[in-house]
């Protein structure tokens, strides 16, 4: 999945040493969207990620991520870890766009209809209805 946003908080980064005996390392972040109603994503990079994807406060990012959720004693927990964010930048011109076909030199004439278009907006002697 991907969503596009502009980082608005950075956590200070986590780390330690898990049961096995393995290092460990997370970097958190909170995006806010485009939308026209904006929404904040919280979502962090685990591992060597946390390295590779450095961000700042600021930046304007492309985030993809995966939705990933677990039980811990009969409570369900979800994240969204990234696995690749994409800067762009924001003053960075949009794509150019595809000119619009020209129009037709000359709009096609349409004949006037074969019987004339009855006028219902006046009442006539032998109408039935109420009003």
């Amino acid at each position: 999945m991907e969503v596009k946003g502009k980082i608005i908080v950075v956590l200070p980064p986590q780390s330690g040493t898990s049961q096995a005996g393995n290092a460990w390392k997370k970097q958190e972040y909170v995006l806010e969207t485009f939308d026209a109603y904006p929404r904040k994503v919280h979502f962090d990079f685990f591992g060597d990620r946390a390295d590779q994807y450095p961000l700042a406060l600021g930046d304007v990012v492309n985030l993809s991520f995966d939705i990933e959720s677990r039980e811990y004693n009969g409570r369900w927990y979800t994240s969204i870890r990234g696995w690749r964010a994409e800067k762009i930048d924001p003053n960075a011109a949009a794509a150019p766009q595809q000119p619009m076909p020209a129009a037709p030199a000359a709009a096609p004439s349409y004949a006037a209809p074969a019987q004339p278009v009855p006028d219902f907006t006046q009442s006539s002697k032998n109408d039935d209805l109420p009003f």
